[in-house]
This record gives structure tokens, C-alpha cells and sequence, in this order.
């Protein structure tokens, strides 16, 4: 299909060129056998040049422009050139800015300098210089808003790739949060617990009062504990209803629920924290509280967090405390200001702690201030993607400028140069007023309603200005190549206005307002074309130019539409696959929470409540054992979530070729819609390591994230198997195609990922990979 793709169009051209080229179907005849020659071998070099233009389109345009001038000197009449227009429409595509613009000046160079030679210093040299301008800048225009499409789109994808992999990693992620959260909660109170009954009965001989001082500490640390893990398990288990606040009013909300425990907290936060940042300001928050409530019950705290430079800097201080904390000092060992060093470290902030001169304790901490990478579900993400490529409206205008200016100065080459002489002043006039009735395109994808009103009110200028200058019929008739700047701003308001719906008047004024624009100033000096011409047969002209005219407006009008259906379709699914990404990252983390909630229930929070049981009844053996229990629990639930899983059971054989049949059945059953073609066929007799190979390959693209309709063809040709799968653009950038690149050059094969969402893979069918490696995790290996 690529390479139907590269050479289609060359070809296409070649024989159309060569049917001018045919006795009796050019319609100058056949040039002579020297400047057929010429022709044949500039056609023969342009059709090879266009065929790589994809893939070399700087060199592509250097042979082209060899084959132009070649052409061109061999039959200026015989040769049409049209390579360099093509040639220059891919390196826009393909090249950055800087080096389109030196293409654009070359290849124009170029024209300008042949024109020269064929036309001499006359006349028409002007306007084809003025010609060839506008259409070289017209397709470099054209190239570079395809390149920022494409640009866009790969974003987008990678975007989408990047929040495949973080749902893909979710899970992972919340069994790390999760284990440090259990950690720091209780983790070190069952330690202290531990350390302080057993030191109490080694020295029960000597220190009898040490065994109630510990078995006080340990019931009160104990039911810390038990409150602590009871909170957890119910914000675990609470997952019905998610919070959808901003940070902001959950931070107010949790330092108010210190302030009801009886401890003075005064808050300044600014109202719109979100992202990263702010839920490490919330955990930070919550922790260096706990510990004040802990360490320093009683005395007043302060919460401040503002904005400077960028950074999010966040101060908690409390206050010394008015009485000294009963069993806090030198009995805990916990994480706490470790914890929260690694909550700023996270998203790449810093974090100090440590007393204040007053006696107080200080938590300081200095956070970027990203924003959140803009979602494709936000409006701001849209209209930026709608109007991303503005780079190719001064291009667009230059040639809306261009082109009815060579149409007028075309139209005056079988004048007499005294005639031209004499319309010199009215011929600047309209050329200025061309050049003005285009230069609001610039804005037509900022304000394309703004624009298209303002084109039409410069064409009311037309009659204005044949009046008052005045114009010659003649010369005013001239105006009439300004039209086009009429149907690019039709384009622009029904693919860039606000709601398509309302874009309907757009081809109806655009209509009426060229028709009597033309017909006023055709009309202005009381004749047409020399003839005398009455009002009535002027409402005639212009209902007539209506008709014509109306066609072509609704016509360009349905063009704008199509196209921003296609792109707004394409950001619709862009929402849906993020979406889809975001809500099973939800849901893989959900589980986790489920999970430990679970286990927190049936093995830590039973040891703790027997814990603080055994405290009660002043039975320090009976606390030690239960303490220990708790911690065994604790310690093999903390085991289990650094592992992520369960032990895996005996190894299943390795999946083939094929079993795409059964992984295809399993996606449609899933509701998505994959085809598979090319088995069993192209699988028949492949070494094992191959069909492994494929297998893998297939299940992780169809696997990335993508959830439209997906194509699967296998293909073997000359000892190769050829693996195309369409529909997959969630697999064609970030970390999926960069497990698959590995594991394709593992097996010598090729890959290719294009932006679009294909992904061609070849192996050879006959050699033997390196061993397969597991590019994904698939339920349905």
C-alpha cells in the first residue's frame, strides 16, 4: 500500500503528460524528435523524483526542478512541470519551516529566472513571475498546515499513549502510595509497642512501674492505631461516590477538621490549587498536623501556602506545646517528615522541617506550579487543535493577495502600452484594493466571522473607489479575481466558526454581496464592456451572477463543513480513548484499595483490637504477641504490595499465530470491532519463535489503548511475513512502540509506525528470531 501511495501520483502525471505528448491530442502538436526527447527524459526524471518525495523530498525537489528547466528549454508548450508544485507540497510536510522557506525561494528562483528567458522583458513576464509566486507560496501554505495537522495529531497520540501507560502502571503506583500511607500510619506505633512491653518485662525486676507506664502507652497507642487503619479502611472502602472538588476546598476541609479537635488552625490558601502539586500540599498538610496533634497537642498551628516565581510554597508551624506529650518522646521511630520529603520529591519539589527558635516545630516545603497537561476533554484543548495551524495563513493570504493581482495584470497584456500607460494610476488603485480585500484572511482561523465581514465590507470599497478615482469599466472589471478571497473566508467560518449550525449564512452573503459588488462596480460608470447598461439590466446581471455564483459558495461552505466534522470526529475519539485510559486507571487502582482494605480487615485490625484488649486486661505477654501478629500482618501485607500480585501458577505454553483468531474473537466479544486476515495461510509452517513473535506483536498493538475498529493482515512473500495493522494509533508512539521497535530488531525484522495509526511489521519467515520477550500483559494470553 506504501508503495502504491509513493509512485500513484507520479504516474498518474507521467501518462498524463505523455497523452499531450501524442500526435494529434497536444494543442500545439508534437514537438520536433530533439524536444521530444528532452520532454521524455525531464518526465522520466520528474516521475522518479516524485516517487521518493516522501522519503527524500529535499532531493525530490532539487531533480524536479533539474527536470523542470530541462523540460521547459527542450518545449516550453509540450512540458507541463508540474513536479516542483508536488515536489514542494511534501517538503512542507516533511521539513521544518526554515527549510521550506529556502525551498519556497529556490524553486521560485528558479521559475522566475526560465520565465525570464522564454518571455523576454515583456509584458507578461509580471504576471507569470506574480503567477508562479502564488502558486509555489499557495502549496508551500498548504504543505506546512498538513505538517501541523500531522503534528497534532502525533501529540495527541503520544498524550494518549502517555496516559495508556500510566493506566497501565496505576495499579503499581497505588500499591506504592498505598504501602507508604499504611506505613506511616501505623506501622512504627506497633514497633514502639513492641519495644516498649518487651524492655518493660526484661527490667520488671528492677523497674516494676515500668510495666504500667508501657502497658499505658500501649494502649493508647494501640487505639491510635485501631482509629488510624479504621479511617483508612473506610476512605478505602468508600469509592461510590468520588470527590470531585478542588483541592483547594479539600484542603479547608481537612484543616477545619483539626480545628474541631480542639487545636486553634489558621488557614491561607489560595482558591484554585489543582494537580500534582496540590495533592502533595494536601498530604503534607495532613501529616505535619497529625504530628503537631501528636507531638504538640493543644497549641495553636498555621497553614500558609502562595504562589511566587512559579512554585507553590507551603509553611506549616505549630506552636510549642502547652503540656509535655505523655509517651511521644523517644517512643516513636515513624516516617513522618520522610514521608512527606518523598511527597514533595514526587513532583519534583523540596521539603524542610525542624524546630523553630521558639520552640515550635516548622514544615516547609517548595513545589513547582505546573499546570495540569490540558486534557483533550477541556474546550481550551479543542480550539487550540481547530486552529493550531496558523502558520499557513499568511501563506494563504499572500496567495489570495497574488493571484487576482497576476489575473488583472494578465488580462492587460493585448492592451497597447500607450492604453497601459494611460490606466497605469487605476491599475495601482486596484491592485491595492485587491491586496486590502485579502489581508483579513491573516485572522480567519482567530475570527472567522470577524474576517469573512470584513472581506465583504472591503468589497464595498469596489464601487466606492470606481467613482471616485474614477475607474475605467474596463479596469474595474478587474476586480473581479478578488472573489476568491470571498470563498476562503466562506471556508474559514464554516470550518472554524463557532457551531456549524450557524454558519448557514456564510455561502447566502458571500453570494449576494460578490454579486453586487461586482455588478455596482462593473456598472459604475453607466456601462459594461463599452455597452450602455440601465439599472434594470443591472439587477439582471447581478441575479445572474448570483445563480453562477451560488454554487460555488455552497459548495466551498460544504468543504469547510466535512472538514471540521472529520477533525472534530478525530478529537471525539481522542476524548473517548482518554477517557477509557483515565477510568480503567481508576478502576485498577480502586482494586487495589479494595484489595487492602480487605486485608486490613480481616488480619491487621483484628490483632490491634486484640492489642488493645490485652492492654486493658494488663497482660503485657498477651500485648507483645498480639503486637507482633499485627506487625507479621502487616509486614506480609506490605510484601504483598511491593510484589503486586499473587504468585504466578505453572507457566501456560507460549500463545502462536494462530491464536489471533481466539484474541480477535475475545476483543469483539469486548464490543470492538477487529478483523483478521491472511490466516491460516501466511502462518503455515513458520519456525515457533516467529509465531510467538507475531503473536505478540498483534496483541500488543490491539492492546495499546485503541478502542474504534482495528484491521489485522498477514502477508508471506519471498521467505517474508508482512504484519500490518490499522486502526492502532495508541501503538504507533510512546512506550508501546518503543517495546515493539525492540522486538522487532530482536527478531531482524523492520517496523514502521505511521502517525495515522498503522503499524507495518516484517520478519523474515525463515530464521529463527531472538528469544520473544513479553512486550504486554494480556488477559488473554
Amino acid at each position: 500500500m506504501e508503495t502504491i501511495r509513493n509512485w500513484l501520483l507520479p504516474l498518474l502525471l507521467a501518462a498524463g503528460q505523455g497523452a499531450l505528448l501524442w500526435p494529434g491530442v497536444g494543442p500545439d502538436g508534437t514537438p520536433g524528435e530533439p524536444a521530444l526527447l528532452g520532454v521524455v527524459c525531464a518526465l522520466a526524471v520528474e516521475t522518479a523524483a516524485l516517487g521518493r518525495r516522501r522519503t527524500a523530498p529535499v532531493r525530490a525537489l532539487a531533480w524536479t526542478l533539474g527536470a523542470l528547466v530541462v523540460g521547459a528549454l527542450a518545449s516550453p508548450d509540450g512540458y507541463l512541470g508540474l513536479g516542483p508544485p508536488i515536489a514542494l507540497y511534501s517538503v512542507a510536510v516533511r521539513c521544518p519551516v526554515p527549510v521550506t522557506v529556502r525551498a519556497v525561494a529556490a524553486v521560485v528562483g528558479v521559475e522566475w529566472v526560465l520565465a525570464a528567458v522564454q518571455e523576454g522583458m515583456r509584458p507578461p513576464l509580471l504576471s507569470d513571475m506574480a503567477l508562479a509566486l502564488g502558486v509555489y507560496v499557495l502549496c508551500a501554505g498548504l504543505g506546512e498546515a498538513r505538517r501541523q495537522w500531522i503534528a497534532g495529531r502525533l501529540t495527541a497520540t503520544r498524550r494518549l499513549a502517555g496516559a495508556e501507560h500510566a493506566r497501565r502502571l496505576a495499579g503499581e503506583q497505588e500499591r506504592r502510595r498505598l504501602a507508604r500511607e499504611l506505613h506511616d500510619v501505623s506501622a512504627h506505633h506497633l514497633t514502639s509497642v513492641v519495644v516498649t512491653v518487651d524492655a518493660a518485662r526484661r527490667l520488671q525486676g528492677s523497674r516494676p512501674d515500668l510495666a504500667a507506664e508501657a502497658l499505658s502507652f500501649a494502649e493508647r497507642t494501640g487505639a491510635e492505631t485501631l482509629t488510624a487503619l479504621q479511617r483508612l479502611v473506610g476512605l478505602l472502602r468508600d469509592t461510590d461516590h468520588p470527590d470531585h472538588r478542588p483541592m483547594s476546598g479539600r484542603i479547608e476541609e481537612l484543616i477545619a477538621g483539626f480545628g474541631r479537635l480542639g487545636r486553634p488552625v489558621t488557614a491561607r490558601i489560595p482558591d484554585d490549587l489543582a494537580g500534582p502539586a496540590a495533592e502533595a500540599v494536601h498530604g503534607i498538610v495532613r501529616e505535619a498536623l497529625t504530628n503537631a496533634l501528636r507531638y504538640a497537642p493543644g497549641a495553636p498551628a498555621r497553614v500558609l501556602v502562595r504562589r511566587t516565581d512559579g512554585l507553590l510554597e507551603l509553611t506549616v508551624e505549630n506552636a510549642p506545646p502547652r503540656t509535655a506529650p505523655q509517651g511521644a518522646g523517644g517512643l516513636g521511630a515513624g516516617r513522618g517528615v520522610s514521608g512527606m520529603r518523598e511527597r514533595a520529591a514526587s513532583v519534583g519539589g523540596e521539603l524542610t522541617a525542624g524546630p523553630t527558635r521558639e520552640g515550635g516545630w516548622r514544615v516547609h516545603a517548595t513545589l513547582p506550579d505546573g499546570a495540569e497537561p490540558r486534557r483533550p476533554d477541556e474546550p481550551g484543548w479543542r480550539r487550540d487543535v481547530l486552529r493550531e495551524q496558523r502558520l499557513a495563513d499568511p501563506a494563504v493570504a499572500l496567495t489570495a493577495m497574488i493571484l487576482p493581482v497576476s489575473f488583472a495584470l494578465a488580462l492587460t497584456e493585448d492592451w497597447s502600452a500607450a492604453a497601459r500607460h494611460a490606466a497605469l494610476p487605476a491599475l495601482l488603485v486596484v491592485c491595492g484594493l485587491l491586496v486590502l480585500h485579502a489581508l483579513p484572511l491573516l485572522w480567519r482561523r482567530r475570527a472567522p466571522w470577524a474576517v469573512f465581514l470584513a472581506v465583504l465590507s472591503t468589497a464595498g470599497l469596489w464601487p466606492v473607489a470606481a467613482v471616485a478615482v474614477p475607474l475605467p469599466s474596463e479596469v474595474a472589471e478587474l476586480l473581479v479575481g478578488g472573489m476568491l478571497v470571498e470563498t476562503l473566508a466562506g471556508y474559514a467560518v464554516a470550518a472554524y466558526g463557532q457551531g456549524a449550525a450557524r454558519t448557514w449564512p456564510a455561502p447566502v452573503a458571500a453570494t449576494l454581496g460578490a454579486a453586487c459588488a461586482v455588478t455596482v462596480t462593473a456598472c459604475a460608470d453607466g456601462s459594461v464592456a463599452g455597452e450602455p447598461m440601465s439599472p434594470a439590466e443591472a439587477v439582471v446581471l447581478a441575479f445572474i451572477l448570483s445563480v453562477l455564483l451560488a454554487p460555488v459558495f455552497v459548495a466551498v461552505w460544504g468543504a469547510g463543513l466535512v472538514v471540521r466534522r472529520r477533525r472534530l470526529r478525530a478529537l471525539a475519539y481522542d476524548d473517548f480513548a482518554f477517557a477509557s485510559s483515565m477510568w480503567q486507571a481508576d478502576r485498577a487502582a480502586e482494586a487495589e484499595r479494595q484489595r487492602l482494605a480487605a486485608t486490613l480487615r480481616d488480619a491487621v485490625l483484628a490483632h490491634t483490637r486484640a492489642l488493645v484488649g490485652a492492654a486493658r486486661r494488663g497482660d503485657p505477654a498477651e500485648v507483645a504477641d498480639a503486637a507482633r501478629a499485627a506487625l507479621a500482618a502487616m509486614r506480609e501485607m506490605l510484601h504483598s504490595l511491593g510484589d503486586g500480585a499473587e504468585p504466578a501458577g505453572p507457566l501456560a505454553p507460549s500463545p502462536t499465530a494462530a491464536d489471533l483468531d481466539a484474541l480477535c474473537d475475545a476483543l469483539r466479544s469486548a464490543g470492538r470491532d477487529v478483523r483478521l486476515r491472511g490466516l491460516p495461510e501466511a502462518a503455515r509452517e513458520l519456525p515457533p519463535s516467529v509465531q510467538v513473535s507475531v503473536y505478540r506483536i498483534v496483541e500488543a498493538a490491539l492492546g495499546a489503548g485503541d478502542l474504534g475498529p482495528a484491521r489485522v493482515t498477514l502477508r508471506r512473500r519471498r521467505g517474508t511475513l508482512r504484519i500490518t495493522v490499522t486502526g492502532v494509533r495508541l501503538a504507533v508512539a510512546g512506550p508501546v512502540a518503543e517495546r515493539l521497535r525492540v522486538q522487532v530488531a530482536a527478531g531482524e525484522g523492520r517496523i514502521q509506525c505511521e502517525p495515522a495509526g498503522t503499524l507495518r511489521v516484517s520478519l523474515p519467515a525463515g530464521v529463527v528470531p531472538a528469544p520473544v520477550q513479553e512486550v504486554s500483559p494480556s488477559p488473554f494470553a
